[in-house]
């Protein structure tokens, strides 16, 4: 189609870095200071324990991904 721009192909884990990078962003969960309160105190984390958890987020999201194609 003229005047269209080439649609390039995403690999699965592309699709899942923006899947995860959504799920992160509408729920907070990027920022270690959003976590969940104990009565009045965030609860503590320490920044190896959140990017653990975002390595699994990713993970989760490229089983979806796959399952998904």
């Amino acid at each position: 189609m003229a005047g269209y721009p080439a649609r390039r192909v995403r690999s699965q884990d592309e699709v899942a870095v923006e899947l995860m990078k959504f799920i992160a962003v509408t729920t907070g969960y990027e920022r270690p200071r959003s976590l969940p309160r104990v009565l009045g105190k965030p609860l503590a984390h320490s920044a190896e324990e959140h990017a653990e958890a975002l390595l699994e987020l990713f993970e989760r999201c490229r089983r979806v991904v796959k399952k998904e194609s």
